[in-house]
């Protein structure tokens, strides 16, 4: 129960008392997509009472920027400063670890919000998109704090060292109960083809533009699969 505390006052803002030490949480990351059906189910609580669409979507999320204190969000728009960036990989790397947010992560921050409110309007359900959507985000990140190099110290270096190569196959199988949910086993199978190759991908972007992974390409991973994941769950 300590490592489940510890692992969602990471990835949540939600009152949960006493904080839990970071460790507790380190040591078991293959947890992640746990936070994914917790912060899934949150949210789908006041969507399961709102008939119109736009505005059911709308409240996901902003739930979703609510419950995580848009942590990973801004790792988003951080990335995309990063990848924006002119010159060589020193520049880059600083236009992703700026405190600023310039024209490149605005961008990626409206793009990445857009394909997951289009992806929400033109699902089946909302409700199981978004958990979906969620779980599938968590193993992302399960994936890159364990295979992704830091090349930089912070709270991706430090999660980093506590991982181990198999955790991303635990957090696997922690995704199984995803083919329970009324969704047809094409849409079922995409989003898991897309949760492991959205953060692959990120990790083969990051590695060549900065030279390894940080906490905010794992962030900004949480965000770009999760958008991923539903808008194709909708799009099969």
């Amino acid at each position: 129960m300590k490592t489940l505390i510890s692992l969602l006052q990471f990835t949540t803002i939600l009152p949960l008392g006493k904080p839990q030490d970071l460790e507790t949480f380190a040591r078991h990351s293959y947890i992640y997509p746990c936070a994914g059906y917790i912060i899934g189910g949150v949210i789908a609580l006041p969507v399961f009472f709102i008939a119109d669409r736009t505005i059911a979507a709308a409240v996901v999320i902003a739930g979703l920027f609510l419950i995580t204190g848009v942590h990973h969000f801004d790792g988003l728009l951080d990335l995309g400063d990063g990848l924006m960036a002119h010159g060589d990989r020193e520049r880059r790397i600083r236009a992703l670890t700026d405190r600023q947010v310039g024209a490149g992560g605005i961008a990626a921050g409206i793009a990445v919000t857009l394909l997951l409110f289009a992806g929400l309007m033109v699902s089946s359900s909302i409700i199981v998109a978004v958990i979906i959507g969620e779980v599938s985000a968590k193993f992302s990140m399960a994936f890159l704090t364990a295979y992704g190099t830091p090349f930089r110290e912070g709270m991706h270096s430090y999660l980093h060292k506590f991982s181990k190569p198999y955790f991303p196959f635990i957090a696997a199988l922690f995704c199984i109960p995803l083919f329970f949910l009324p969704v047809s086993l094409l849409q079922i199978t995409a989003a898991v083809f897309f949760m492991v190759l959205c953060p692959a991908l990120l990790f083969i972007l990051s590695t060549r533009m900065f030279g390894g992974i940080n906490g905010d390409v794992v962030g900004a991973s949480n965000e770009i699969t999760r958008a991923c994941v539903i808008l194709i769950i909708a799009l099969i």
